[in-house]
Formats: structure tokens, C-alpha cells, sequence
């Protein structure tokens, strides 16, 4: 079958969460035998041949970063990825068309569109999204723009009505959606596991990962250095691009926390597998977290809040706090308990049931096919 992709960045490297659900899905539903056409939009990143070689077309357009359209009435992350090009490319066939993210949805209502299957990729709730990182923003001008979108996207999520589906990320989202507009979906994340890669045994250190300059990652980073780790005497490491100077500062008062900054992707990888513990707290209730998937498919321990994993379906897999005391406890008691096999069966057996990319990938196809 024949589809179109609309994609709010260029998918490759698959190195942050939204590009690693799309580029995973785009390999599996190339594998199981769609001839996609993908539209990305670029910006900072480089096209990339990869893509060739799992879409039977790629087109590029530039992404329209005017300060001017900071004051249209749409969204700016909207806005800013509208491209005349676009809707002449999508309209060469009547191929169903996939907008990933609400980002991508500018031409989800056009006219010339009516009587295709169009089904949007909801990567969270995009103004509950966005009303998190103002709360955690410092930047005072950020923090407006933060805002200032937030209440555009809540009055542009209403063109979600046009979808055929809606393929939300999370169980928690698709409800929300449902509710709203009556057709959404669960597709769960796209990842690049294949197998689960845990090893059984023990570890030396716990390990926080994750992109620091992003102001969640930035504000639970900061929990684990100044609440949790520093009345601790196990070892933390915390790997990520961009930390600021004021986390830097934080880590450099301690004696058991180290900082890996701008490391490459394998290495992030391997800190994973070798850490004793994964410990991933988020204060942001949205989407659901790669960087869980990531530690679950391939790290031993995973400490997380409720907030991380409620309504994921990952709960079983996990060890919960919610309170710095706990968080302490918790690591106290991991730090005694290796991961055994008997861990590791059950992991494999709740991932492969949930998290196949190949079944969730024919899933999504049979849909539109439907």
C-alpha cells in the first residue's frame, strides 16, 4: 500500500524522542511492505540518505522561522511548517496521508484533502505539553512564548476533528483524545529495540540520561543532585546534551555524582546497560518517555515516579517513588538486589506483548487498510 508521512522534522539520526517514534515506524511499515512518500520539514538537522533507502520518495521543504509568524493567529509550530509544495506533493496521488504531530496538521482541514484518510500521530497533548515547559522555563521572554503557544494549541487542537484516527502515544492520551473527538487510537511508541538486551547482575552506579538543555530533564536532574543523591553515598552518573551552568555548579558541590555532557549516542547506551539502576523521575505528565523504553529494553533497574509510568502499561517493570525519601529508600534497598533472570523473563514477556514495533507497525496498517 502507498502512504504519505508528514514529518515535523527530518527523522534521522533518531536521537530524540519524537524522531525516534517516527523513524522506527517508518522502518517497520517500509519492512512490512508500505512505499511511503515522506515530507519533512527541516530544520538544524541535514537530509539524510538512510531515509532513502526505507521511502520510495523524500521531500524536503524549509522550515519558515520568521520572528513574524510569532504573531500569526495559529500556533508558530504550526505555522512555520506550511509549505505550498506540500499540499501539491501530497495531492499526486490519493494515497492515505500520516501527519506526525500536531505540528504538521496545517493542511489537515484543506479542502483538497477532504475525501482522504488522514490520521494524525498525537505525540502528547501538545498545549499540556507546553504549559510544562513554561512552568520550568527561567527564560522570562521563553517562558511567554511557552505560554503565548500553549493557549494557540489549545484552540488549534479543535482541527483534530478533520482526522479519520487519531494514533495517540499513550493509553492516558487516547482517552483524553476519545473524549474530545471520539476516534483515537492506542499505537504505542515506536523504539530502536528489537530484543530485550538487559543484563542479569550487578552494576556500580544508578545513571539519570536524558537531553539536559530540555527544562523537564533539567528540573528532575536537579532533584536527583539535590534532594535524593546528596544525603546518599552510591554513585551517580548524569549523561546528557547541554547542561546548564547551574546544574554543572550543583553536580560540582558533590562527592558521588559525575557529569558526562555531549556524549555520543553509544555511549549513552552503554551507560544504560551498565548501570545498576536507571533512575528516571519526570515531573511533566505527557506522552510517555523513550528514554524508559530505552533503559527497560537494554538497563537493570528502573527507578521511576508515578508520573513516568502511570497508564503506560510499563508499571509492572518498574520500581515506583514519589517523595525524595523515597527515592532514597528505593536506591538503598536496588543497590543490595541484582537483577535477576527471573527479572529479566518478566521484562521480555511484558515488552514483546506491548512493545513490538513489527506488530504495532502491521496494526496501524490493517487500520488504514480498514
Amino acid at each position: 500500500m502507498q502512504l504519505h508521512v508528514v514529518s515535523f522534522d527530518i527523522p534521522f539520526p533518531p536521537n530524540y524522542g519524537g524522531v525516534i517514534d517516527i523513524f522506527y515506524k517508518l522502518k517497520c511499515m517500509s519492512k512490512l511492505g508500505a512505499k511511503i512518500t515522506l515530507h519533512c520539514f527541516e530544520y538544524n538537522r541535514n537530509p539524510a540518505k538512510e531515509l532513502e533507502k526505507i521511502c520510495s520518495k523524500v521531500y524536503y521543504y524549509k522550515r519558515d522561522t520568521a520572528k513574524s509568524n510569532l504573531f500569526n493567529r495559529l500556533p508558530y509550530i504550526v505555522v512555520s511548517r506550511s509549505s505550498p509544495q506540500l499540499i501539491k506533493n501530497l495531492m499526486t496521488n490519493d494515497a492515505p496521508i500520516l501527519f506526525e504531530g500536531l505540528h504538521s496538521c496545517f493542511y489537515l482541514n484543506d479542502e483538497r484533502l477532504k475525501h482522504r484518510i488522514r490520521i494524525v500521530r498525537t505525540h502528547n497533548v501538545e498545549h499540556d505539553y507546553y504549559q510544562s515547559l513554561a512552568r520550568v522555563e527561567n527564560d522570562i521572554f521563553k517562558r511567554y512564548y511557552f505560554y503565548n503557544e500553549s493557549e494557540k494549541l489549545k484552540v488549534f487542537e479543535s482541527i483534530l476533528e478533520q482526522a479519520t484516527y487519531i494514533a495517540a502515544i499513550s493509553p492516558n492520551d487516547r482517552n483524553y483524545f476519545r473524549r474530545k473527538f471520539g476516534k483515537s487510537v492506542y499505537l504505542p511508541a515506536f523504539h530502536a529495540n528489537d530484543s530485550v538486551l538487559s543484563l542479569t547482575g550487578s552494576g556500580t552506579y544508578a545513571l539519570y540520561h536524558g537531553n539536559l538543555s530540555i527544562g523537564e530533564n533539567h528540573q528532575a536532574a536537579l532533584f536527583l543532585v539535590q534532594e535524593v543523591f546528596n544525603e546518599l553515598e552510591h554513585p551517580l552518573v548524569i549523561a546528557g546534551n547541554k547542561p546548564s551552568k547551574e546544574l554543572r555548579e550543583a553536580i560540582n558541590k558533590s562527592h558521588n555524582i559525575k557529569l558526562l555532557a555531549d556524549i555520543t549516542t553509544d555511549e549513552i547506551n552503554r551507560l544504560i546497560s551498565e548501570a545498576h539502576i536507571n533512575v528516571l523521575p519526570t515531573f511533566q505528565p505527557t506522552g510517555i518517555k523513550l528514554k524508559l523504553l530505552s533503559a527497560l529494553f537494554n538497563g537493570r533497574h528502573a527507578l521511576v515516579n508515578t508520573t513516568m509510568v502511570e497508564n503506560t502499561g510499563l508499571e509492572k517493570l518498574c520500581h515506583i517513588a514519589d517523595s525524595r525519601h523515597e527515592f532514597r529508600k528505593k536506591i538503598k534497598a536496588l543497590f543490595k538486589k541484582d537483577f535477576a533472570t527471573h527479572d529479566l523473563e518478566k521484562r521480555k514477556k511484558i515488552l514483546s506483548e506491548n512493545f513490538s514495533n513489527e506488530f504495532n507497525a502491521g496494526r496501524f496498517l490493517e487500520l488504514i487498510k480498514d
